[in-house]
This record gives C-alpha cells, sequence and structure tokens, in this order.
C-alpha cells in the first residue's frame, strides 16, 4: 500500500470506502450470445463448450469460460460434491440477469468482520449471500466474536486481565469445536501460542518498535545494494540510529 493512501486512512474520520471494482471488457464477450443459447439448451460442461468457442475464433483459455459458467448456475453441476446436489437455490435468478460479483476476497475478510449495524445495505446483502452456506455461518460468526474481543483489548479500554483470558479460553474452545477443518487448525494454532497470545490481549507492550527498527534496516540495504560494503553499511545504521 503507497504512503499516501496510509496517511489519507489515518486522517480520516471513519474508514474510506472503496469504490466497487467493476468487471472490464474481456475476450470472452464476442462469444456469450452462443454460451447463452447453449447454456438453454442443458450444456452444462465447460470444456465443452470451451471447445465450440475455440472453432468460432475465441483464443482464452477454459477457465475464463468455467469461471463465467459457473456464475450463471442455478443448480449444483454434475461433478459437485454429494452435499451439494439435488439442492436449488430458493432465489435463483434468471440466466440473463445474473448476480452481482462479491467482493474481492481482501474487501470480503473485512466485511466478515465487521459489526453487522455497521454494513451498509449493499455490504450487508454480500455477507448474506456468503452466509447461505452453513460452514461460513460458523466461521463468520467465530470470526465477528474474535474481533470483539481483541477489540475490546485495546489500551484505551478497560478489559479485565482475568476477563480477556476466560474470554479467549471460551473461544478456543468453541473454535476448536465448530467442525469447520479451518477454523479448528486456526484455533489449535492459537493455542500453541497461548502465552503471547494471551500477553498481547492482556499487556500494552507490542513488538512495534522491533518491526519499524527491522523496516528501516531493510530499507536502509535496499538503498545501497549494489554500491557499498559492509563497512559503509554499518556506518550508515549507526549515524542513523
Amino acid at each position: 500500500m503507497a504512503r499516501g493512501t496510509v496517511c489519507k486512512y489515518a486522517r480520516a474520520a471513519d474508514f474510506p470506502e472503496r469504490a466497487p471494482r467493476r468487471p472490464g471488457p474481456s475476450i470472452i464477450d464476442p462469444h456469450l450470445a452462443h454460451l447463452r443459447a447453449r447454456l438453454a439448451e442443458g450444456a452444462t460442461d465447460a470444456a465443452a463448450l470451451w471447445r465450440e468457442i475455440r472453432t468460432r475464433g475465441y483464443g482464452g483459455t477454459a477457465r475464463q469460460v468455467r469461471r463465467w459458467l459457473t456464475g450463471q448456475r442455478t443448480e449444483p453441476a454434475r461433478t459437485a460434491p454429494n452435499r451439494w446436489r439435488g439442492q436449488r437455490p430458493t432465489d435463483a435468478t434468471p440466466v440473463d440477469n445474473p448476480p452481482l460479483p462479491l467482493p474481492s476476497p481482501r474487501q470480503l475478510a473485512w466485511l466478515l468482520t465487521q459489526p453487522f449495524a455497521m454494513l451498509t445495505p449493499a455490504d450487508a446483502l454480500a455477507v448474506a449471500r456468503v452466509e447461505q452456506d452453513a460452514e461460513a455461518v460458523i466461521v463468520v460468526r467465530l470470526a465477528r466474536e474474535f474481533t470483539a474481543l481483541v477489540r475490546a483489548c485495546n489500551v484505551g479500554n478497560k478489559t479485565n486481565a482475568d476477563m480477556a483470558k476466560a474470554s479467549l479460553r471460551m473461544w478456543l474452545e468453541e473454535a476448536g469445536a465448530c467442525g469447520v477443518r479451518a477454523m479448528e487448525t486456526f484455533a489449535a494454532g492459537l493455542e500453541a501460542e497461548g502465552g503471547a497470545i494471551r500477553a498481547a490481549l492482556t499487556t500494552p507492550w507490542s513488538n512495534g518498535q522491533t518491526e519499524g527498527q527491522v523496516n528501516r534496516l531493510k530499507l536502509i540495504k535496499r538503498q545501497m545494494f549494489g554500491q557499498a560494503g559492509f563497512d559503509l553499511l554499518r556506518r550508515c545504521v549507526l549515524l542513523a540510529a
């Protein structure tokens, strides 16, 4: 992230909302009419559709066709896992009016850690689409609880250390037995570093100064890369300190 962007975010009274990224023109656009017609006929094999439009001049990969076809489906593919077969969305969207794309993974991760009351209607709709999955509901709830716990333990907040430790222990127990493999692995990793995690939540200290010094040393080294030896680098580091 650029330095100017960081300064702008730091001075802003609220988190600056990012403009949604609109999909640009694609090389698959000239072939959409043919793809929609074949999809209406029941053709749902992405590889077969890709081979068809290749004969019509398409020069892209099969991955682009597969990505487009995924957004047009109104029922699970024949190759989908057994747990998704036989399920139909209750609010299936017509092929000619596909749903808006979800935010990027980074933006979506930010939204899933925010209190639901703070989301805009568009963001709330995106989160609601994600929460149609049963496992996603568990992950979102645990992510919000963990984020709230970390925020409650900020230096400016008066959170009792024993209460913070108890809340963390309860969260780790719940996350470790939630049934979602990724969340259970995350909880196990936090438990392995239990001492450091509890210290971060209950003490006012951080490793910010250490990371800042490491970043300064790397910056000096990169500025002098290929232009000076170790002796001059050592002098620059000591003089800058």
